[in-house]
């Protein structure tokens, strides 16, 4: 069964990318921030580190520095890991349980275990919202290169966007919100 959302016929990248079960967010940030970027990285992470799934006995994520932005990267590598388990991907998505329908229409398309994402380069944006740069792959080869999304500060824990995740499903859809969750047309 197909999720009216994602298509498996289409070649585009993007496509590849929400097919592959990639859950981002939706169109607008619930956080904003008003201060210059205060630091940045460009060195790639590996795999997603164990501090990237948050659990209700973790302590908040750092907010500056080097290691906010180590949290982010790995957080984002996570989101899009099929090997996370659905539940921690709501998790690490902004509003996520508003996008539970979606991840787990995503989960189930054949794409699903080979897509990844890596974050190349973030720029914090205050203690709230960073820029981050990302690569969709899809078995290991860059499908969508040099994205540009947003991570938000929620609940103690860095998360992928609204924004980000419905402007995959926007890119994927031809450019329309028509047929996206409510949550994309705000």
């Amino acid at each position: 069964m197909h999720s009216p959302y994602f298509r498996e016929t289409r070649i585009l990248p993007a496509a590849l990318v929400v097919v592959a079960g990639l859950a981002l967010t939706a169109c607008s940030s619930g956080s904003t921030s008003g201060t210059s970027p205060s630091a940045s990285a460009t060195s790639p992470t590996g795999s997603p580190a164990a501090s990237a799934t948050p659990s209700a006995s973790a302590s908040a994520q750092p907010t500056t520095g080097a290691a906010a932005i180590a949290a982010i990267k790995a957080n984002w590598a996570a989101f899009f890991s099929s090997k996370t388990p659905i539940s921690q991907r709501l998790a690490l998505l902004q509003n996520g349980q508003q996008f539970a329908p979606v991840i787990q229409a995503q989960a189930k398309q054949a794409l699903a275990q080979s897509a990844t994402s890596k974050a190349t380069a973030v720029t914090l944006g205050g203690t709230n919202q960073a820029s981050v740069t990302y690569t969709i792959l899809v078995g290991g080869t860059p499908a969508l290169s040099g994205q540009h999304g947003v991570a938000v500060y929620q609940n103690g824990v860095w998360k992928v966007g609204v924004s980000s995740f419905c402007g995959l499903l926007k890119l994927e859809n031809n450019g329309s919100t028509s047929g996206l969750p409510a949550a994309c047309k705000g």
